[in-house]
This record gives C-alpha cells, structure tokens and sequence, in this order.
C-alpha cells in the first residue's frame, strides 16, 4: 500500500482559507486511515521494528530469532504460510531464512506441504546452557540489593524433588538473625519459597506433589488440610507471592517470590523476620520490593 496519499492534500479552491484547507486534510487521514487501519497499523510496526533493529547489528538474525520463537510456540509444526501470516517479514524473507536455518539444522522440515520443526542442534546448545546456568551466581548481587533495602535476610532457594534446598542468603542486618543451614531443606507446603513455586505449578503437578507429601504440623499456623493450601496457592497466584505466617517456624514471617523463566520454575527467593520486628509498612515495602526484585533477577537470566 502507498501512503504517500496521506500527506498529500487534494486540489484545493484558491479560494478555501488556511482553516477549511486544515480541516480537509484531516478528514482525508482520518479516512484513509479508517480504510485501511489494518494496512496503517502493519506500516507503524514495520517503522518501529526498523528503528530498533537499526540499533543492533545483524539484523537477520532478528529475524530468524522471530520466526524460531513462533515454531517453538506454535502446538504443531507451522507451514511457510503460517509463519507468514503471523510475524511481520515478508513470505520470500522468510523462505530465504528459514532455508538458512535448515542448512545450519537449526530447523527440520518434512512433509507435504512442508512443516517447520526446530532443529535437534538446539538440545546440544540447551544441555551447555543448563550445565553454566548458576541460579546463585545470577541472583545474589540482586538478593543482597534487596536485603539492604529490607535490612531483613533474603534466602535463595530451588525446588529439589519435593521440597525446597537453600542455595545461598543474604544476612539480615540487624543484630537478631535467623540461622538456617545453606544446603538444608524446608517444606513447599508450609514456606514462603515452597508455595511460591507451588503456585507456579500446574493443578495435575500440585495434586501429584500433594499425592506424595504428608501434611505434617510444624507449627499451629502450617497448613495441614489439603482442600486449605489448594486455596492459598490459589490466593497466592492471585496475588503474585507467597505468605508464610509462622508455618515453617513459629514467630517468623515471610514472604516467597517464585523465579521464571519462560514459563520455567528455576527457584524462589524469600525474605524473612521475627513477627517483632513486622508491621503493615514494612510488609508493603516487602511486597514492592520483593516483586521489583524477582523482575530484576528474571530479566538479568
């Protein structure tokens, strides 16, 4: 389509004022604009892709990442004509890559018609990207950052089978602390960490984990009634972190924020302190800060 016609007025009288001249312009855009909006639209996001890929080098390769991130997302494999239809290049650009990326085995293709999948290259790329992949060494400088914003102990924790292992903390720093053992375990049930990632969980996982786990008592606060934490991981999905109210250990309050990415649990983080040293300010700057921190932490993996 060619919008040279959007800013180009029409004939005008001589006689018409600056005014009326002004005001048929605008009638022009505005109907050239409900014409074709979907044409207007598609041109503004083209504008705005160049402007930030002309920032970058190797613009290509933005576009193979684009059209590698719709296969993987797709539930089956996408023909040529559904990954056109659905990402912003032209069909022959993308025919162009995706020959490319077949030649690299970044993708397969099979069949009649042909139907994109990626490549088995990826599972060798995935397997080193897991073995270097050091949750602890990612997260702390941002875990220390939000125990000086707190003053209140920060731990890191992952998920291992069904219960939750301590990685690495961040000390409070104030004179009382709590001691807890890196390398220890804690239950998903009763602590802050544990529910956020239980909460990150599907339903099918949480009835499994739930199918395994025997409810015990650590305190007169744990949870112990299945039908009562299937509703607190609910209320905690909705709020977006977990609450720990003296259910791990009596008079400590806390709360746990789940770490993903892409849709992958990788671990949670928690922050912790006596029931003394807790009111309603300061749990609404945990909450702040705690959310702004899992952000933080998320887009720096």
């Amino acid at each position: 389509m060619n919008f040279n016609h959007f800013i180009t007025p029409p004939i005008l009288n001589q006689q018409i004022s600056y005014l009326e001249t002004a005001f048929l312009i605008y009638n022009n855009i505005v109907g050239c604009f409900k014409n074709n909006a979907r044409a207007f639209k598609h041109f503004f996001e083209k504008q705005g892709e160049l402007m930030t890929e002309n920032h970058l080098y190797g613009t290509v390769l933005l576009k193979a990442k684009k059209i590698l991130d719709y296969i993987s997302k797709c539930e089956t494999a996408p023909t040529l004509k559904e990954i056109s239809d659905n990402i912003t290049i032209t069909k022959p650009t993308i025919l162009k890559i995706l020959n490319t990326l077949e030649y690299c085995e970044f993708v397969r293709c099979f069949g009649n018609p042909k139907r994109y999948y990626l490549g088995l290259t990826f599972l060798k790329y995935a397997q080193k990207a897991r073995n270097s992949f050091s949750l602890d060494k990612i997260a702390m400088p941002y875990i220390n950052e939000l125990r000086d914003r707190t003053t209140e102990a920060v731990n890191l924790g992952i998920k291992d089978k069904n219960v939750i292992t301590l990685l690495d903390r961040a000390q409070s720093t104030n004179t009382i602390r709590l001691n807890l053992q890196l390398g220890g375990h804690m239950n998903m049930y009763s602590s802050g960490m544990g529910k956020a990632i239980l909460a990150c969980m599907s339903n099918s996982e949480i009835e499994k984990y739930l199918d395994e786990t025997a409810l015990k008592s650590l305190t007169a606060n744990t949870i112990t009634n299945r039908k009562e934490l299937l509703a607190e991981i609910k209320r905690t999905r909705t709020r977006g972190y977990a609450i720990d109210d003296g259910e791990n250990q009596d008079g400590i309050y806390c709360l746990g924020f789940a770490i993903l990415k892409n849709d992958k649990i990788l671990g949670a983080f928690s922050i912790s302190a006596p029931h003394f040293r807790i009111n309603n300010s300061k749990k609404e700057l945990w909450v702040q800060e705690g959310l702004k921190t899992k952000a933080d932490i998320e887009n720096a993996i």
